[in-house]
């Protein structure tokens, strides 16, 4: 037993061992500060230069000339931002569009037939467009900056238009609407908050998000392809019958002209049977206010005129005949803005055309 118990007692060669167990263990842990400082120090200088090197990452507008600024609106899937334009030297609009929230068919439908719309047209009523930029993710559309507001906001402010200030805008869209029929563009979403503002109070046509082009040298071909506003939308549209877009476009006007002057809406949308009855039947003038009991003769009978089912509703050289077109639209004329106020349309060249652009290169935006 004695020699059992012996056994289970450190030796001197145990002893011996232990100490150099503990002399090796002391000399790691006397190197391991020193590699975690060099370590530290190493990874200090990687964070460094990653910080440097994500302060001087240009964005894609920075890229290309523009600096972004204050939101000027959003919608369920872009946003419009202010942007200086280093290059024209003045401020643009920036539309947004978010490919990852748009639906698909807006994607690849809808947007690239905006983009092949606007870029064809330069007139002074239309907001002007720059350039487009793709991205992985996102469309930029470079536009004109008009921030006097819209004509639905004028209303409301309001209450109603003025007929002569009605005149002036109501002439300046249907000069915009035959430029673009003329160059091969229906709009077909023609509705007051569509009409924007600049600081001069000119008419700016925007939102060319359902617009068609066609070969104006050819008969356009009717379309089955039902878009834009409810209450800004012909009978022939409300009962799914295909339709002539530029038609569509006149009566969509009509709809506008009317809700400037009586400062309603002509026809009810909250019931679709009820809207489609009343289309048909014509506009009802109402009588609530005295600026409705005011309102020209030659205005309502214009009005009765352009909100007609096909095919007995005028083109626009037949509203161009017009008594109260003839006085109050047929010198509409765009109004200079100030110097502080140049817009894009004033400071391009005219030979400069709108760029499209693929930069799949900034594939993290």
């Amino acid at each position: 037993m004695a020699s059992d118990v012996a056994s289970l007692e450190p030796s001197a060669d145990d002893d011996v061992k232990k100490n150099a167990d503990e002399q090796i263990d002391k000399a790691k842990d006397e190197t391991v500060p020193e590699q975690t400082e060099a370590t530290t120090a190493d990874d200090a200088a990687k964070n460094a230069a990653q910080s440097e090197a994500e302060e001087k990452k240009v964005s894609v507008m920075e890229a290309h000339g523009y600096l972004l600024g204050t939101i000027l609106g959003t919608g369920s899937y872009a946003t419009v931002k202010m942007a200086f334009s280093s290059r024209h030297k003045c401020k643009v609009a920036v539309k947004i569009v978010s490919k990852k929230k748009s639906p698909t068919s807006y994607v690849h439908k809808f947007l690239p037939r905006e983009i092949d719309a606007v870029r064809i047209l330069r007139h002074p009523n239309i907001i002007c467009f720059l350039q487009s930029i793709e991205t992985t993710n996102r469309v930029y559309l470079i536009m004109e900056v008009a921030d006097g507001g819209d004509v639905l906001k004028a209303i409301r402010d309001s209450k109603h238009i003025e007929e002569p200030d009605a005149g002036r805008w109501f002439g300046q869209v249907l000069g915009a609407v035959d430029y673009c029929h003329k160059r091969g563009v229906v709009h077909r979403d023609l509705k007051c908050e569509n009409l924007l503002l600049d600081r001069a109070k000119n008419i700016k046509i925007t939102d060319f998000g359902f617009a068609r082009v066609f070969d104006p040298k050819e008969a356009m071909e009717p379309s089955s392809t039902f878009c834009g506003s409810y209450p800004y939308a012909p009978p022939e549209i409300l009962r799914g019958i295909a339709y002539h877009p530029p038609s569509a476009d006149v009566w969509s006007m009509g709809v506008i002209l009317f809700t400037m002057v009586f400062g309603r809406l002509p026809f009810d949308d909250h019931n679709h049977r009820t809207l489609i009855k009343q289309v048909m039947a014509g506009p009802v003038f109402p009588a609530r206010h005295a600026y409705q009991l005011k309102a020209s003769t030659e205005l309502r009978d214009l009005l009765v005129k352009i909100l007609k089912p096909m095919p007995a509703r005028p083109g626009l050289d037949s509203i161009r005949q017009d008594t109260w077109f003839a006085k109050h639209c047929a010198g509409s004329v765009v109004v200079k803005q100030s110097k502080d106020g140049t817009s894009l349309m004033e400071v391009l060249k005219e030979d400069e055309s709108p760029a499209v652009e693929s930069e799949d290169a900034f594939s993290e935006f």
